[in-house]
């Protein structure tokens, strides 16, 4: 069914701001999926943070021109579902990621984070980026470590002195009897 131009205009105007904020977008092609499968994956989509679309090759280069993801527009070729990780960079990478792999159909074909478009087959990395919680609690992790550390140590350096201390009060205890 072909738009009239106010509905490609309106089609451009909905994406075009999601792909402004998006952190990281996946063209994937969708050939050979059924309905079924598309509205699955539309419903994960929206549980994640993914902003999933079907979109003209055309009108989807129209809607990302400006933003970081103009690199991808001589690459759009095909019928494509475009994905935009509206929440953390690795979302719609995990999304597309994880239903091709029970779906064979679904073929990442670009992938773009920070203004730069990778082939299809750059989709693990991206979907191996960690979530904001997980980045928290990696930083955490490592901001603790040394803490950890020195109490470790101080508590280690206490003992042998508790020891130390114990081993000379029965020493001079046994130079006391000798004494006498």
């Amino acid at each position: 069914m072909a738009l009239a131009l106010d509905g490609k205009k309106a089609v451009v105007e909905e994406v075009a701001p999601y792909a402004a904020k998006a952190h990281s977008a996946v063209a994937a092609e969708y050939r050979g999926l059924t309905v079924a499968e598309l509205t699955q994956l539309r419903i994960v989509a929206r549980e994640t943070g993914v902003y999933l679309r079907v979109v003209k090759n055309t009108l989807a280069r129209r809607a990302v021109a400006g933003t970081q993801f103009e690199c991808m527009q001589e690459k759009m070729v095909g019928p494509l579902i475009l994905a935009f990780s509206m929440e953390d960079p690795g979302s719609a990478g995990r999304l597309i990621n994880d239903f091709a792999k029970t779906n064979k159909n679904l073929i990442a074909k670009i992938v773009s984070i920070d203004g730069q478009a990778y082939d299809g087959s750059e989709l693990a990395r991206l979907a191996s980026l960690p979530t904001r919680d997980q980045g928290i609690s990696m930083i955490m992790a490592l901001m603790l470590a040394p803490v950890g550390k020195l109490a470790r140590t101080l508590v280690a350096l206490k003992e042998q002195r508790e020891v130390g201390v114990e081993s000379t009060e029965s020493e001079a205890e046994v130079v006391a009897e000798a004494a006498e």
